[in-house]
């Protein structure tokens, strides 16, 4: 079997990363899998960029003009919406053409355009498309947050410029709607939770769905520190609460919540902050971000070594999110599968990781107080580091979630 897996970048971002790893999975189970990038950032020889340099900047630049003509020329919501206008044209590249199964995932900025899909499920191939966001079931939008047009035909979209019923989000909602009735054509939902938005939208509501996790390296996470303490410029007699993003003052990682209630607990509980210690890690756009904080805390940065990630997750008490939208997020998981207890908001695909009180905390929606109450509990937990990461290997284990993309493979037929 061959499958060629369509993704922006390889190693860019949440998705390429969690496709990366379900191409390795699906390797390892006899499967000859291929990559095809945008953004190409590993060395495998199974990953391949989609064209040259130039060609690949003239259409990410080609969609985002065509964006910022109709937003009103704002900068500070280019990166909200994509068009899908001026991708590649996927379904002639060899490896797609070689391919039994085409898998699509974050195909957005200059990556795969929507007329180049519709060729590609109209040749007759089976097609999987894996949702990291909420983009397939929007006209344009990568996150709705509070608004449902997505419900309707979208238009009037909050992220353009002057509100018109007919803007380019219902262009493209027609566009969407035109390729999806295609039979052969199969979405996956990363999280039961957005599959039940999939189910509210006027375009995904009677689509073909599943829903399959990512795919984790649980073994590569483990309960017990093994390296030195000198690898980590971090106090280990501390209880550690970690919080990590790609960009943690992204609006969406509601950073600020985690402040408020990290600041509860200092002014509140001044025991608990004496005994413990926040350590933030990924970029910030605003390095003063962090500025109000007055809980006793440690900015990392990016972490790239692997091994200092998985070290710093088993020292770990506490992982901590706050974000106001997730599909399935990974620190929760990685962090449990190193036996820290999630605490987080519940808007999003947590519920599929963290089961309230037992395995971890749910706290009340945009509630920073919740979210303290919530560190609280879990810094009181005993270690039970060996069960959580057992649970995290039966749901999330890259091997079992690439046997479940086989089978799905296998029962669908081609148009």
């Amino acid at each position: 079997m061959k499958v060629a897996l369509v993704c922006h970048s390889d190693q860019l971002g949440g998705a390429a990363i969690v496709t990366y790893r379900l191409m390795q999975a699906l390797i390892e189970q006899g499967v000859e899998a291929h990559m095809l990038v945008y953004s190409k950032i590993s060395d495998s020889s199974n990953v391949t960029l989609l064209d040259s340099r130039i060609q690949r900047s003239l259409r990410f630049v080609g969609e985002r003009l065509r964006i910022f003509l109709a937003n009103g020329f704002s900068r500070k919501k280019l990166f909200q919406v994509s068009l899908a206008n001026t991708g590649y044209p996927i379904h002639k590249h060899s490896v797609v053409k070689e391919a039994d199964v085409v898998m699509l995932n974050w195909i957005n900025q200059g990556t795969a355009s929507l007329s180049s899909i519709k060729a590609l499920v109209a040749s007759g191939k089976k097609v999987i498309w894996t949702m990291h966001d909420m983009w397939c079931m929007t006209g344009i939008c990568h996150h709705a947050y509070g608004c449902q047009r997505y419900k309707e035909q979208c238009g009037e979209c909050p992220f353009l410029g002057v509100p018109k019923e007919r803007d380019l989000s219902r262009t493209v909602w027609h566009k969407k709607k035109s390729l999806y009735s295609a039979p052969n054509l199969h979405f996956v939902a990363v999280s039961n939770w957005l599959a039940e938005r999939c189910g509210e939208s006027s375009l995904m509501k009677e689509c073909n769905l599943s829903v399959i996790p990512n795919a984790f390296p649980v073994d590569a996470f483990y309960t017990k520190p093994r390296l030195p303490r000198e690898v980590l410029p971090v106090d280990f007699n501390r209880n550690l609460i970690l919080m990590g993003a790609a960009r943690l003052d992204d609006p969406v990682k509601g950073l600020d919540y985690a402040i408020s209630a990290l600041n509860y607990l200092f002014d509140n509980h001044p025991a608990v902050a004496k005994d413990a210690q926040a350590i933030f890690f990924g970029s910030l756009k605003n390095r003063a971000a962090l500025d109000a904080l007055r809980f006793p805390h440690l900015y990392l940065g990016r972490i790239h070594d692997a091994k200092l990630l998985t070290e710093l997750y088993a020292r770990g008490k506490v992982v901590l999110s706050t974000s106001l939208y997730e599909t399935l997020p990974g620190t929760l998981i990685e962090g449990q599968a190193s036996g820290c207890w999630p605490v987080t908001f519940g808007n999003g695909g947590q519920a599929d990781i963290v089961d309230h009180l037992s395995t971890g905390y749910i706290a009340k929606y945009k509630d920073a107080q919740d979210i303290a109450n919530g560190i609280m509990w879990a810094l009181k937990q005993p270690d039970k580091g060996d069960e959580l990461h057992a649970i995290v290997k039966e749901r999330f284990a890259a091997s079992q979630i690439a046997q479940r993309y086989i089978s799905l493979i296998n029962s669908l037929s081609p148009s």
